[in-house]
């Protein structure tokens, strides 16, 4: 009970902050009429933000502990509780889930026509369940949200996505649930071998043996590994994003991908520490081939939105080089990206499904010269290239920055292959500026064709100039975000260097016949 802090505000915030949505939800089900719908669905996402404010204001930022902890008996012959908290990894996630869901209600008010019940219904689901995966302290707890996204998401990209949107909507769900049946099968020993428990906190103190680690580390890595997605098992990522609807390539890059990195940081590297610094080199180098792949197949897209999508391969492989590095510069600048990555890519995407929705095609060709005629989303869309690049005074230089020196003090061979990855990044993206806004424009969307562009909205504008605010605050002053992390990081590198046996084990063999032996 050291370890945590009860919650001390007079309503229990992180279960209304969680549940809120599906209330929303439940209103909406009895509702008919679209345009109620939808500001329903606007009001709940809404209210869920304002709702989760104060964890900012009383959250304490000196102590790693986790906070506003809700503790109750729920199925006690398994030892089951209702057990939730937050600490300074988990409390931005909260925040850039709860943003970006009502983005995703904003950018979807015109362009989803039919089953519009359904589609709302969808993203608020969806919302409850990526907020309960952060902040559930119960296994059991954390893998019903796990999996409760997992429909939405399906639903969201084969109900409402694009030409080849069944074919993508099956990859997603096949990949994502091998993935997450193995780390049931790891919870399931875990509850077993840890006295009965499924609480988090209790078996992330426990000791195991070296090759139990090894095992059960591989598991969870397995649905992990999928959710990033890393390098080789990311190729359900860019057919997913391709036919998603805007707001569910929104949330699928701003939120959901980002489990499977909350998922080393909460699960694996507490939990398994000796199997973690073993595995830590092929992480690494699965780290730099995504980032330097990535950014190569960047060059060759034609599809718009499929270029976004590879590009998040190639900045989630940061995330993961930052993460195992191993050390609090690495670690940091790895949640620091991942919150980066949701809000740059989040409103690439989002300027993605914008420009679709007047000129129907995301065929790169098909555009040229659009900086003449839409000079406000060219601006926007400069803004977010050049901290997709991580230009100075942006918020992807800071995180980039800090993850290439956690990569330099950890191995200094791939630090010099993930700074290449920077170069190619810059290349692709302006690369694709260069041809949407400033070469010969395409006579059918011009001011004297067929189909003339307008420029953003006053809606549109709304929904970016806040995702512009961030950018620009993290560039110029990531101490606001990085404080609230501090301790929480240094406790867990400071716990994996305590725990941690297997730097003084010199023999590969002997790690394989431990391995093996556990058998």
């Amino acid at each position: 009970m050291e370890d945590i802090i009860l919650n001390q505000l007079k309503y229990p915030i992180l279960t209304v902050t969680v549940f809120l949505p599906l209330i929303g939800a439940l209103l909406i089900l009895f509702m008919k009429n679209a345009r109620s719908i939808r500001w329903t669905a606007l009001f709940v996402a809404i209210c869920t933000l304002l709702v989760a404010l104060p964890l900012l204001t009383n959250f304490d930022k000196t102590t790693y502990k986790m906070q506003f902890v809700e503790k109750h008996a729920w199925i006690q012959s398994w030892g089951l509780e209702y057990y939730v908290g937050i600490d300074g990894i988990s409390i931005l996630f909260i925040f850039l889930t709860a943003l970006l869901s009502i983005f995703s209600v904003l950018v979807s008010w015109k362009a989803i026509e039919t089953k519009v019940k359904e589609f709302h219904l969808a993203i608020l689901i969806m919302e409850a369940g990526m907020l309960g995966v952060f902040v559930s302290l119960d296994f059991f707890l954390f893998y019903i949200f796990w999996e409760a996204m997992l429909i939405p998401m399906f639903l969201l990209i084969g109900v409402w996505g694009g030409p080849q949107r069944i074919y993508a909507a099956i990859k997603f769900f096949l990949y994502t649930l091998i993935g997450s049946v193995l780390m049931l099968v790891g919870i399931v020993v875990l509850y077993f071998k840890g006295g009965r428990t499924l609480d988090i906190l209790v078996l992330s103190n426990l000791n195991y043996p070296f090759a139990f680690q090894c095992w059960l580390f591989l598991a969870f890595f397995s649905a992990f590994a999928v959710k990033v997605p890393m390098f080789p098992v990311h190729t359900w990522l860019p057919d997913a994003h391709t036919e998603a609807p805007t707001a569910g390539s929104v949330i699928l890059a701003g939120v959901l991908i980002k489990m499977g990195a909350y998922g080393f940081l909460r699960f694996s590297m507490p939990m398994f520490p000796d199997a973690t610094r073993f595995f830590v080199g092929p992480i690494l180098l699965l780290s730099v081939i995504a980032i330097i792949y990535g950014a190569l197949v960047c060059f060759a897209q034609k599809d718009f939105k499929r270029l976004i999508a590879y590009s998040s391969v190639s900045h989630m492989g940061f995330v993961t080089l930052g993460l195992f590095a191993l050390n609090s510069q690495g670690v940091e600048g790895g949640i620091l990206q991942m919150i980066n990555h949701g809000i740059i890519t989040g409103a690439l995407f989002l300027m993605v499904g914008m420009i679709y929705e007047r000129t129907h095609t995301r065929v790169i060709a098909d555009y040229g010269g659009f900086a003449h005629i839409v000079p406000w989303y060219a601006g926007f869309f400069m803004v977010l290239t050049l901290a997709s690049i991580g230009l100075p005074g942006t918020n992807g230089f800071i995180g980039e920055f800090l993850i290439i020196f956690g990569a330099f003090k950890a191995n200094k061979i791939m630090g010099v292959f993930a700074a290449s990855g920077v170069i190619l990044g810059a290349g692709y993206m302006l690369r694709l500026y260069q041809k949407v806004f400033f070469e010969k424009l395409n006579p059918h969307f011009g001011v004297s064709g067929d189909h003339p562009v307008l420029d953003l909205q006053l809606r549109e504008v709304i929904i970016l100039v806040p995702l512009m605010v961030f950018i620009f605050w993290i560039g110029f002053y990531p101490e606001t975000f990085l404080s609230y992390m501090h301790s929480s990081v240094e406790h867990l590198i400071g716990n994996m260097n305590l725990n941690t046996s297997a730097a003084n084990k010199n023999f590969i063999s002997q790690y394989i016949m431990e391995i093996f032996g556990w058998l």
